[in-house]
């Protein structure tokens, strides 16, 4: 096998893990925070093991050049998780993931005014699909505003978290000379520092309980998704087409939407079908435009 169809199966194997998250997390009776606390540290110390074993420690002085960017990403990493894993709550997986991959299309909005791109024709067109694509998911024209199936809060944490997370890859542009494992240990760890004082100052740690169910979805989350899907992804994506990476990352959203139906049974009615196609076409499209600018 070539190493270049080795590093596609290992990175359609990860992003389809990635779209399985949401079963998890909606099974771990624990706050938001205190999962992304032990996602980040735990996800940190798998991927140092990882390079450890590779041979290939941090690179100190990398990492000091960049701090000033690694920091807030970090900061921001840890925040959208909270927003995304209290979206899985509020509204159905399929929702939340949907408002999460917003994120490509909220960087093309931004780019104009942080990275002083200049927002065109067909940029823009992609922002207005995603929005009437948001519209329809969002449940507005089958319920009504009041309608029971809107959850406007379940959308709100989905579109934060996809906010962050498009400010994440804002301040991630800035970086230099250091590698993707050297950068995710870091913002991981930074997130875990960050969410272990945030968790003391609003979690009650004495009163928290959990389910053997819980605690195993918790592993998974931590160890699995987090830690041996993180070390499948970078080290797939290094040895793949930039553009390549970015088209299977979709894997992940129709994952995430097949088990929301088939197995949460959480319903999907034709509006919400032209939404999701609409709000994938566009951050798709905005992705293949990235590419080609590239070249």
């Amino acid at each position: 096998m070539s190493q270049q169809r080795s590093a596609k199966l290992r990175l359609i194997f990860a992003m389809a893990m990635f779209g399985t998250i949401g079963l998890f997390v909606r099974a771990i009776p624990l706050p938001s925070s205190v999962i992304a606390l032990v996602r980040g540290a735990v996800g940190a110390a798998f991927l140092l093991l990882v390079c450890a074993a590779r041979k290939s420690l941090p690179d100190g002085a990398a990492i000091r050049r960049n701090l000033k960017y690694l920091i807030p990403c970090g900061i921001a990493m840890g925040f959208n998780w909270i927003l995304l894993f209290e979206a899985y709550r509020y509204t159905t997986v399929a929702v939340a993931t949907l408002c999460y991959y917003l994120s490509p299309v909220i960087i093309l909005l931004l780019s104009p005014l942080l990275l002083k791109e200049k927002l065109t024709a067909l940029k823009a067109g992609c922002i207005a699909l995603a929005l009437v694509g948001m519209f329809l998911v969002s449940g507005v024209v089958q319920s009504g505003i009041s309608g029971e199936a809107l959850n406007l809060t379940g959308i709100a944490l989905g579109l934060g978290a996809a906010v962050l997370y498009a400010c994440i890859v804002l301040l991630s542009k800035r970086l230099t000379d250091i590698s993707s494992y050297d950068t995710t240990i870091m913002e991981l760890g930074i997130s875990a520092v960050v969410m272990l004082l945030y968790n003391l100052v609003t979690v009650d740690f004495s009163a928290l309980t959990c389910t053997p169910t819980g605690l195993a979805s918790l592993a998974v989350v931590a160890i699995f998704h987090t830690g041996v899907c993180y070390a499948l992804y970078f080290g797939s994506i290094a040895a793949l087409p930039a553009q390549t990476s970015a088209l299977f990352s979709y894997i992940d959203p129709v994952v995430a939407i097949l088990l929301s139906a088939l197995l949460l049974r959480e319903p999907m009615d034709a509006f919400s079908a032209v939404g999701a196609v609409l709000i994938l076409g566009s951050t798709l499209l905005g992705e293949v435009l990235e590419g080609r600018k590239k070249k």
